[in-house]
């Protein structure tokens, strides 16, 4: 058995170290910042002795050699939307999502779609047995030659990989699986920086496209230290509702290609079906003319999708008026608010004002803040806005509107499910050529208060 290293306690705050670990840092007295840590190797030579390695010598950035991404589909759509036009070849994607949100589903029909191009794949299983994996493909109708591993050491995964070369890896999950190098359990910070470190490394050396599922915090965050992100090459969030079938997969980090990009699946009986037109289904089931329902035009990543938001205020009973948001940045509501009472003249901040983003979506650009405060208007009149309408504008601290990013693109989405009037910013116009802005009506607006005029 190979001889485990030496480890050391590092303090996340500032830096000092310790043989053992201690409830309290000695150097800067931060309270459970000591988290164990590989102590660093002694160099085995000398700089210039006989067992020196050869130094690396700077090139000019024109002479470097520059070859196309080796990359090829996964047989999903909207899987290959998200990470730039398909998989790498040597790239780490880390994906993370709350349980039971499909992550596995979703790689698991990826991989049988590789498969079936002839490819060969690996899926190591660290959390479930081979027969729980084996009964998932068997439910989903895979038949294709996935390799399956169900183990939890590093080495294992290591010895599989130089073994054989595989095209696509899955690690299910990074939080699982441990080095023997570490004396500490699978799950702790020096375990996720030594195992992520050890495969992106393989991979990087000529290895397989490498998945690493991961684990998310109840803030939704990806668990670990943050140098995970800063490792691989792309990162991905699986969200949704698990109260509604819709998932969506967003893109926060991409070296091969767009970040911010989306994709949108449906949990089905047979597995994940990709959506072709979202927007359609984020405001399919819309109520008619109901006060507090505003339809805005989002852009996500080269994508633009159609969110209905949904306000209702009411008297504050007991004490202090509660704010509730539901994929929406609950923060920005109260922004929001206090905008509308001091600058609009809307008296709303002595009511209780719930808020939510319908069918599952979630959407956290400042192009929604007018949409939230049309309909946070419209529930407190009980005024409902033209079905055909769509709204769309950051509000600024002074009350004004200011100019989104990509407003053609948004009107173009809007234009193509029937909606005929959009407010919006007056800069934005200003930018959209006549071609842009045939089939819609526009009413620009350069504050808050002019929007809502023009609204109600």
């Amino acid at each position: 058995m190979a001889k485990a290293a030496k480890t050391l306690f590092e303090c996340t705050a500032c830096g000092a170290t310790s043989p053992k670990w201690l409830g309290r840092c000695p150097s800067c007295g931060g309270w459970s910042t000591l988290e164990e840590t590989r102590a660093a190797r002694t160099p085995s030579s000398t700089r210039g002795g006989p067992g020196a390695r050869a130094a690396e010598l700077p090139i000019a950035l024109t002479d470097v050699q520059m070859d196309d991404a080796d990359r090829f589909s996964t047989g999903l759509g909207e899987l290959d939307r998200v990470l730039g036009g398909g998989v790498v070849r040597g790239g780490v994607t880390l994906l993370g999502g709350d349980p039971g949100i499909g992550k596995s589903t979703l790689i698991l029909q990826a991989l049988a779609s590789v498969a079936a191009q002839g490819k060969r794949v690996l899926y190591v299983t660290a959390e479930e047995s081979a027969a729980q994996v084996a009964l998932r493909a068997r439910r989903l109708g895979m038949s294709a030659n996935v390799m399956l591993l169900a183990t939890t050491e590093l080495d294992d995964v290591h010895a599989s990989l130089d073994a054989e070369r595989y095209d696509v890896a899955v690690i299910d999950s990074i939080q699982t699986v441990r080095s023997s190098a570490l004396e500490s359990a699978a799950g702790s910070v020096a375990q996720l920086r030594e195992v992520a470190a050890s495969l992106t490394g393989a991979a990087k050396r000529g290895g397989p496209a490498l998945f690493l599922i991961g684990h998310v915090t109840k803030e939704g965050s990806l668990a670990g230290p943050k140098v995970l992100e800063h490792l691989v090459d792309t990162v991905l969030a699986f969200e949704g509702d698990p109260t509604h079938s819709y998932r969506i997969l967003r893109t926060t980090k991409n070296r091969f290609g767009p970040s911010h990009e989306l994709g949108v699946f449906e949990m089905a009986r047979e597995g994940l079906r990709e959506v072709q037109d979202a927007s359609s289904v984020f405001i399919a089931e819309r109520p008619v003319r109901a006060a507090g329902s505003v339809v805005v035009p989002t852009a996500q990543g080269s994508r633009p999708l159609l969110v209905e938001v949904q306000a209702l205020v009411a008297p504050a009973l007991y004490g202090a008026p509660r704010r509730v948001a539901t994929g929406i940045d609950a923060n920005r509501l109260a922004v929001l608010l206090a905008v509308l009472q001091r600058k609009a003249g809307v008296h709303v901040l002595d009511q209780d004002v719930f808020a939510s983003a319908a069918g599952g979506a979630r959407v956290d650009e400042p192009a929604v803040d007018l949409a939230l405060c049309a309909a946070v208007v419209s529930s407190l009149r009980d005024r409902p806005l033209a079905m055909e309408v769509v709204v769309l504008g950051e509000v600024g601290l002074a009350g004004e509107l200011r100019a989104v990013t990509r407003p053609a693109l948004r009107l173009r989405e809007a234009k193509r499910l029937g909606f005929t009037r959009a407010v919006l910013p007056r800069a934005d116009v200003a930018r959209l050529s006549a071609d842009e802005r045939e089939g819609i009506d526009l009413m620009p607006a350069a504050t808050l208060e002019d929007a809502l005029q023009a609204l109600f």
